[in-house]
């Protein structure tokens, strides 16, 4: 059989690249289907998940026919099941798809075998378990749910290098990143393939080993970059929730008004390039147009640019190493009247000091940060607490916490449950200032 340069067949080149979406009901995973729903040729949607949005994944069903589908919840499960039997019934459209539930379904569609590439999008520590069971099950990973990393980081990157697994970033700040650096910084050019991700697998301990001093990972500032603080006590969840740039779901789009995202992302970004805190600066960078940059240790800063649309980062990962058209506006460069930067202002922004400090301190506590901050935001977005308590809370929960290094999955499995239990009791005891 001929082979390709790359050691693949053309004719398994030509086959369609089987696709499994984790969290297709998100802002992430609607994306992805927009970008694949372009190229039929290129690839298949064979299965995928959500938690309960029943209505919505109906029609996910109907307009990409995957073999599997899975609900989290199980009651949701079952009424898609019955919804897709009546819509096939109706329709007589023919469709076979088996509908799984819970997190084992999860699992099963992240290892199938005529999935070769998995689109991790869950939300949350939600995504930790599937997102890891992909790595295992050695499939290429796009991953856009940063909490595998937060928590689990040496687990998920062990299982990435044994199961040589191709790791691309989503989310827009990394995968900018991922592109400004050179070639042999993040692939593996020790083997033919030259078409893997290795990330920790191959880059020094050392940055500047690679001629690279800095990782610049830029932050719009959310919606209350210059609101004056004694205004901040007020801020509902509808104000926090309408970011000035980016539409993302709720718990994001909060913890970027608070910037325990940017904070999050600077752990992940410490696992992704193997590099520490030390060497990332958190730049505030309104326009969102520069969604990160790297500084070389000749003076050169190579920058990614584009219009905010998750759709190219999506795109690029998808297609890499090569390039598909996203279907993203094109941005013009003359259309730009400003590009404005600063330092983050800390006191302003609390919670993004806490994440820096735990990227620092490692082992379990960024795992106690991510459920604290899970539990907050939900809080706070159930009006049980003010917007500027969530920091508050964070902190207290881990002060009355012990670390640990993480050893295992049922290590930082056990720790993300103590720590949302003690979160509660913290929310519970404070003095809660709700607008």
């Amino acid at each position: 059989m001929t082979t390709t340069k790359k050691g693949r067949s053309r004719q398994e080149d030509s086959q369609p690249i089987g696709l499994a979406i984790l969290g297709a009901t998100g802002s992430i995973g609607i994306n992805t289907l927009d970008v694949v729903s372009r190229y039929p040729d290129k690839f298949r949607v064979v299965a995928l998940t959500g938690y309960s949005q029943v209505e919505r994944m109906t029609q996910l069903c109907k307009d990409h026919r995957p073999d599997y589908v899975v609900m989290v919840d199980e009651d949701a499960a079952e009424l898609l099941s019955a919804a897709v039997t009546q819509m096939r019934l109706k329709t007589q459209m023919g469709l076979q798809i088996e509908i799984l539930s819970g997190v084992s379904g999860l699992e099963k569609v992240a290892g199938l075998p005529q999935v070769s590439c998995v689109m991790a999008a869950i939300v949350g520590a939600a995504g930790l378990v599937p997102t890891l069971a992909a790595a295992k099950a050695g499939k290429r990973i796009l991953l856009a749910n940063k909490e595998a990393l937060v928590m689990s980081g040496s687990i998920f990157m062990d299982a990435v290098r044994e199961n040589n697994v191709t790791l691309l970033p989503i989310d827009s700040e990394h995968n900018a990143i991922f592109q400004c650096m050179l070639r042999q910084v993040h692939c593996n050019t020790d083997n033919s393939a030259n078409d893997q991700l290795a990330t920790n697998q191959t880059l020094p301990h050392n940055l500047a080993e690679m001629g690279i001093s800095r990782i610049l990972l830029t932050a719009s500032g959310g919606p209350f970059k210059d609101t004056p603080l004694d205004e901040i006590n007020n801020i509902t969840p509808a104000q926090a929730c309408a970011h000035p740039v980016w539409s993302m779901g709720k718990k994001i789009s909060v913890d970027c008004a608070t910037m325990m995202n940017k904070g999050l992302e600077v752990i992940e970004a410490c696992w992704l390039f193997n590099t520490n805190a030390e060497s990332i600066q958190v730049v505030i960078h309104p326009q969102s147009v520069i969604h990160s940059m790297v500084e070389y240790i000749d003076g050169s800063i190579l920058a990614q640019l584009g219009n905010p649309d998750m759709r190219t980062p999506i795109a690029h990962a998808l297609a890499w190493p090569e390039r598909i058209d996203s279907g993203v506006q094109r941005l013009d460069i003359f259309d730009i009247a400003l590009l404005e930067f600063e330092k983050p202002d800390l006191a302003r922004f609390p919670c993004l000091k806490l994440a820096i400090e735990v990227s620092k301190t490692g082992g379990t506590a960024p795992a106690i940060l991510n459920a604290a901050n899970e539990v907050a935001v939900d809080a706070f977005l159930n009006e049980r607490l003010a917007f500027v308590d969530i920091a508050s809370v964070v902190e207290r929960t881990l002060e009355n916490m012990t670390y640990t290094e993480v050893d295992t999955l049922e290590t930082v499995l056990r720790v993300d449950e103590q720590a949302r239990a003690v979160t509660q009791e913290c929310i519970k005891t404070m003095s809660i200032r709700v607008h």
